[in-house]
């Protein structure tokens, strides 16, 4: 050693040390093994490792959830969730909770009780055991025959003997509809089966960026379509396409207000129309993955959510939230506690009532950006369709789906209708009444398809009015739909713009090329059925079998149905999408308006807004979700 070298060294130890240099090199040795020590802990993967020193502890509550909308699931064997709902009947079966002894039967459409073996991994994968706090929504008891038990009507009808009228017009266009769905799903499944959309000019799929990396949008939307239509084979496929490849460990961003609509609802209303639990399951799995978005100053939901992260995104403070998305969670929320046990998604969108009614509007109008930052209006824009339009047929359906029992929903619902009279309602010189919209007190004259839901909507709600206001609520009703059904049949293809103006003496058409498309969209078709239900005035129908020669004769292409470019031209070019939501609204709303009132009857399913039916609460007792208010 160096040491050693030096003149008059006289070494300390064996080692040439002396006692503070000794233990200045024990201090750096004992520094040295508490480092290595320490990475066991704190490296990734280490947990193995760290069981071999510490004792195991409580697990918290909510930590498998937490783990789960942070993208990671939770490491460790699972097993399905005791109670299992036993299976509704096939569609031509009998209730089996009025058999003796019923056996369980997998899939509304008589599939083999049999479990696949993909299927068994995916529900251990997707399930918690009973024992975890925090984890009872995956095995909480949901009586599922005691639900069926209350319906007033089966879900499929009444079932008339069709040989009583073999060769009836409505009979063969409720087929036809039929067989255009037929059509679809089996392009899809050909071409795109498991993307979220069918191209079906280029015959492959499509993905989008809406959804945070989920897959298959219109398997789940097509579900319960299917199922109302008898199509057994092809519901049969939609549900192993669930049960074996619709997962959740996915990582991007998505839209909260799509998720919701399209996939928490086609979950939901598969699950109460077959009992099948794989759909409850991922409902509420998908359901926690949401959460993360009402992570705000407010609790008002961001529109995109990380499945990352599990964060929300772009939070500033000149940032906003939109009314149609925000104010569009009640329904599905509400039956996630139901089904899950879980008051937390109850409790979300009771917070969002609560900050809309303290919230100063402007003439009793919402308008349509609010900051969840502030829960201050950032601009006063007010729309019956795009941005606002879901808002108000959620406050409607909410009351409807509680039972009636919902006065907070009721009362917020005939307030914004009176305002939306006063300040927004208008009749053209040519006598077509129309919902403009509204920028800070100015109105622009036009009205968009989407806005065409609200005559259905306020033909849904005119049976609970004040007494005096009922006839003229039907009257509005159906004035409004009169106008849309104006915007179809003054184009060149029968099918409606995306929007039309009522100016320069011209009336319910596009006035640019811009707004002049058509993305089989359903909204007129929706007002249709509800007139239909309600006055059973032949001229729906009529109007409704309008649509589908459309349909046919310009959106049917060799490989599924594709929206249109220009309205106005008789041989309009092709977008080359079908839309998930032309499965499951389109079509489905057409099958209902040439079908009998109690298919899906009113008294007991609600729509939501991408029509996926969620049942009225008809129990006794308020119930989890329902509350009074």
């Amino acid at each position: 050693m160096l040491m050693r070298k030096v003149p008059g060294f006289v070494p300390a130890s064996p080692w040439g040390l002396r006692l503070p240099q000794k233990f200045l090199f024990l201090l750096f040795l004992s520094g040295l093994v508490t480092l290595c020590f320490g990475a066991l802990f704190l490296l990734p993967h280490s947990s193995r490792l760290k069981r071999l020193f510490l004792a195991p502890r409580t697990q918290q509550p909510g930590l498998e959830v937490v783990a789960e909308i942070a993208g990671h699931a939770p490491a460790r064997e699972q097993e399905p969730p005791p109670n299992p709902a036993p299976a509704a009947p096939a569609p031509g079966e009998d209730d089996p909770s009025s058999r003796a002894s019923p056996r369980r039967r997998k899939g509304g459409c008589g599939a083999p009780a049999h479990r696949a073996p993909r299927e068994a991994t995916a529900a251990r994968g997707n399930s918690i055991p009973a024992s975890r706090p925090g984890d009872e929504g995956v095995s909480f008891h949901f009586d599922f025959n005691a639900f069926r038990s209350r319906l007033r009507h089966p879900v499929l009808g009444m079932r008339a003997d069709e040989s009583q009228e073999p060769q009836s017009r409505v009979r063969a266009q409720r087929e036809k509809v039929k067989e255009m769905m037929q059509f679809a799903w089996q392009s899809y499944k050909r071409y795109a089966m498991g993307k979220n959309e069918l191209r079906p000019l280029t015959k492959d799929g499509y993905e989008g960026n809406m959804f945070g990396g989920l897959s298959g949008a219109t398997v789940i939307d097509s579900l319960d379509t299917l199922y109302l239509m008898e199509l057994k084979e092809e519901f049969q496929e939609a549900k192993a396409w669930v049960e074996e490849s619709f997962h959740l460990n996915v990582s991007g961003e998505a839209s909260l207000f799509e998720v919701n609509i399209r996939y928490i609802g086609g979950l939901l209303s598969a699950f109460y129309l077959t009992g099948e639990e794989v759909f409850r399951i991922k409902a509420i799995r998908l359901g926690e993955k949401l959460l993360p978005a009402f992570n705000t100053p407010t609790g008002i939901p961001k529109g995109v959510v990380s499945f990352k992260s599990g964060s929300w995104g772009w939070a500033t403070a000149g940032s906003s939230s939109i009314l149609a998305e925000f104010g569009s969670l009640h329904l599905e929320f509400l039956h996630l506690t139901e089904l899950s046990g879980n008051q937390v998604f109850a409790e979300k969108v009771r917070n969002i009532r609560k900050v809309l009614r303290k919230i100063e509007k402007p003439f009793g109008l919402y308008p349509n950006f609010l900051s969840p930052v502030s829960g201050n209006w950032v601009q006063h824009h007010v729309s019956v369709g795009g941005l606002g339009d879901s808002f108000y047929e959620y406050l409607i359906k909410s009351w409807l789906m509680s039972g009636k029992t919902d006065m907070e929903a009721k009362n917020m619902y005939y307030e914004a209708l009176e305002a939306i009279e006063t300040y927004l309602l208008n009749v053209s010189p040519g006598g077509l009444t129309y919902i403009a919209e509204w920028r800070g007190g100015i109105l622009d004259h036009k009205m968009g398809h989407l806005a065409c839901f609200s005559g259905g909507m306020i033909a849904l709600g005119a049976e609970d009015a004040k007494e005096e206001k009922r006839a003229h609520y039907r009257e509005l009703a159906a004035q409004i739909t009169k106008t849309c059904h104006e915007s179809y049949a003054r184009s060149d293809t029968k099918l409606g713009p995306e929007a039309f103006w009522f100016n320069s003496g011209r009336e319910a058409v596009a006035t640019q090329l811009s707004e002049s498309y058509y993305i089989l969209r359903p909204e007129v078709v929706e007002s249709y059925m509800y007139l239909w239900r309600q006055t059973h005035n032949p001229i729906y129908r009529e109007w409704g079998w309008e649509v589908v020669l459309a349909l046919e004769k310009y959106c049917r292409t060799e490989a599924g149905f594709s929206g249109i470019q220009d309205v106005y031209s008789s041989t309009p070019s092709h977008d080359n999408k079908q839309q998930s939501f032309f499965l499951a609204e389109t079509l489905k709303y057409l099958y209902l308006l040439f079908s009998e009132d109690d298919l899906l009857s009113l008294e007991d399913w609600v729509f939501n807004t991408e029509a996926h039916p969620l049942p009225v609460n008809h129990s006794d007792s308020s119930g989890r979700a329902w509350g009074r208010h």
